[in-house]
């Protein structure tokens, strides 16, 4: 076990990136890992995964390196040099690595593991909204949750293939797969692998999708021949499984304010050979206004705070603002009055977020069915999965149904 000097550099110029350039760790990760066409899946692993856990506990590293932001490059190779101890590598003889104090590091850690924002490495705000939405000890678990590496799920497509299927035409591959109980479309990888460059994937058979995302088109309960609104469609991962659940049967419209979006969806329905969906841009109101009462479902999977992604989307615990998510409540409320109206009496709708929040779920859903347009509605169920009980994403979801 070493540090090679190729991936390590190219680790940092990524997290110079993310942490200066305020680019997206996705997007970076994505950037570096093509680097190298000579590096094995190894050396794609190590940089990777080490991107992600110096972004992951930024906080904490930068507190043990005694570092504060901007953070300069030398900076970045002490908090990578925080990493590199606390995960037992032997520290290289190379001059950014001098004098690493690998002691006090290991002290630092003890020491600062004791409080809970350091330990989890989250800003203080984010500390106290969670406390005082979910209580200390909840909060607690999940967060620590949400700081483990998030698994990779896969979604079988079964307009294509069935589970057993794939799952043997991938373990044909190496990689192996085990199903989830309850889920019927759901294959989780046993390891991480590239799945994206495996023909199964260009051939439609499957797409990457997070088990608790995968809930939700069931929640809608979509039958074939429906007229169906996706009204915050985005890339369309719960439009595709939509289409699958419809066996390309009847009308899917895919809605979202932005066309590069549904253009990504675009490609990925072609592959999935979902040919049911229509896709419209919400560039004004009369958009929406041509809909109304004519949809039998309807989804609104609502902008959020993600604070129940962070272990995919670890960056945004840095990029996220409190400012932001008293706005986005705001927004959520306005989505739900706008998009509800599109549901036809006896029609049933699903608010969705991938917040923990009850802010943004519970307390979003009891408000609108005390608006004008709420009132049209009964509460049928909802339902809350957290990280530290599922070990997948927290998700939230309400199914409401029209009065006739």
């Amino acid at each position: 076990m070493r540090l090679h000097r190729n991936l390590v550099y190219t680790t940092i110029d990524s997290l110079n990136a993310i942490f200066n350039e305020s680019e997206y760790a996705d997007k970076v990760v994505a950037r570096a890992l093509k680097k190298d066409k000579r590096w094995g899946s190894s050396d794609r692993k190590f940089v990777a995964e080490t991107i992600y856990e110096v972004v992951r506990w930024k906080r904490l590293y930068a507190e043990i390196a005694e570092v504060k932001e901007p953070y300069n490059r030398e900076d970045i190779w002490r908090m990578f040099a925080v990493w590199a101890v606390l995960r037992g590598y032997p520290i290289p003889d190379w001059r950014q690595l001098e004098g690493t104090p690998e002691r006090k590091i290991k002290g630092k850690f003890d020491e600062l593991s004791k409080v809970r924002k350091m330990r989890e490495s989250i800003p203080d705000w984010m500390d106290e909204l969670g406390a005082k939405e979910l209580g200390e000890e909840l909060w607690t678990k999940e967060i620590t949750a949400q700081n483990k590496q998030a698994q990779v799920i896969l979604r079988v497509n079964t307009l294509n293939t069935t589970r057993e299927k794939l799952h043997a035409i991938l373990m044909d591959l190496n990689i192996e797969t085990e199903f989830l109980p309850n889920q019927p479309d759901a294959l989780v990888l046993k390891e991480r692998a590239n799945v994206f460059m495996t023909d199964a994937f260009k051939a439609g058979l499957f797409e990457v999708q997070d088990a608790s995302s995968q809930l939700v088109a069931a929640f809608l309960d979509v039958q074939p021949g429906m007229r169906v609104v996706d009204t915050c469609a985005g890339a369309g991962g719960k439009t595709l499984h939509m289409a699958s659940l419809m066996q390309n049967k009847g009308q899917l419209i895919a809605m979202d304010l932005y066309e590069s979006k549904l253009k990504q969806l675009k490609l990925r329905a072609k592959r999935n050979g979902a040919f049911n969906i229509e896709y419209r841009i919400i560039d004004t109101t009369k958009v929406i206004k041509k809909l109304h009462e004519k949809a039998d479902r309807v989804l609104i999977d609502a902008p959020c705070s993600g604070l129940g992604v962070l272990k995919r989307n670890p960056d945004a615990k840095w990029k996220l603002q409190p400012e932001f998510i008293d706005n986005i409540r705001k927004i959520q409320a306005e989505v739900l009055e706008s998009y509800s109206k599109i549901v036809k009496p006896g029609g049933k709708l699903v608010y969705a977020t991938c917040s923990i929040l009850p802010s943004e779920n519970e307390e979003q859903i009891k408000k609108f069915l005390n608006t004008e347009i709420g009132k049209s509605f009964n509460f049928i169920k909802d339902s809350k999965v957290l990280a530290s009980q599922s070990g997948f994403d927290g998700f939230y979801m309400a199914l409401l149904e029209r009065k006739l």
